[in-house]
């Protein structure tokens, strides 16, 4: 069936990307979602809101913050700020990891599963298969995530790190951080979102002589005060971006919205 011509419309960004952001412990994470303009701060049970911050959150009954204690009271907090009216520009979702075990619940609940990962051979979830089951409920998820993104707001998902050993077939083995989730989880959010950023400090080595002939490496000073933001992998962390994004961006507090917004609205990639 032919396609009239005049049925065209432009690859270019005409929405707010969805973005997830992971690190080192204290780095900024949250301090740089902050900066974003007129947040709602979604925290997980088990997650401590920051206090030297102010955030607009949900409140419980006893008039404290209120955290999200399970998969659907996520989604159904997405469903209210498609349908109802608010000022809201931003989304923050702190933590995607603590999020992690909703999923893993919500997942159990529904399939009948009594665990997400058993070692009984005889399981519904046993050699994996559990973790598979989930595909289904992260990427209901992330499908709920870029509607947001879609009615114009900004998503920014927060992880923490884990390092775990890469073997890359073209020379030894060696660690890489990633996000705090399981592989098949950190697929999807990689996949989905238009960016996995790695925040972290830059560390500057020199070579010291010790005598004889022999030098030591050394990280230089102050190097590491300096603060990174990473978008495409390397062999140290996994990183991507779809927006055109330069290899790694300086984080200042307080411009770190003002950096990362000057290629929201590019041309997407070709490639991830």
């Amino acid at each position: 069936m032919a396609i009239p011509l005049k049925n065209l419309t432009t690859t270019k960004r005409t929405h707010p990307p969805v973005l997830s952001v992971y690190g080192t412990g204290g780095i900024g994470k949250t301090t740089l979602a902050a900066e974003f303009p007129s947040p709602l701060y979604l925290f997980t049970e088990g997650e401590e809101p920051p206090t030297d911050i102010e955030l607009p959150t949900l409140t419980g009954e006893d008039g404290e913050p209120k955290p999200i204690t399970s998969y659907t009271e996520m989604l159904d907090v997405f469903e209210q700020l498609l349908t109802e009216e608010h000022d809201f520009k931003t989304v923050i979702i702190d933590s995607l990891d603590s999020f992690e075990r909703f999923v893993w619940a919500h997942t159990c609940q529904t399939k009948g599963f009594d665990t997400i990962d058993s070692n009984d051979k005889g399981s519904p979830t046993a050699f994996g298969k559990g973790y598979l089951a989930a595909d289904e409920y992260w990427n209901d998820y992330m499908a709920a995530a870029k509607a947001l993104a879609r009615s114009g707001l900004h998503v920014v998902q927060i992880l923490h790190n884990k390092t775990k050993q890469f073997n890359d077939p073209l020379v030894d083995a060696y660690d890489r951080y990633r996000p705090k989730l399981q592989d098949r989880a950190t697929d999807i959010i990689m996949e989905k979102s238009e960016a996995l950023l790695f925040m972290t400090k830059r560390t500057s080595v020199k070579q010291v002589d010790k005598g004889f002939g022999k030098k030591e490496a050394k990280a230089e000073g102050m190097s590491g005060a300096e603060r990174i933001i990473y978008t495409d992998e390397r062999a140290g962390f996994l990183a991507k971006n779809r927006l055109n994004m330069p290899a790694s961006i300086p984080y200042r507090k307080g411009n770190g919205f003002a950096e990362l917004s000057r290629y929201f609205y590019a041309p997407f990639k070709t490639a991830a």
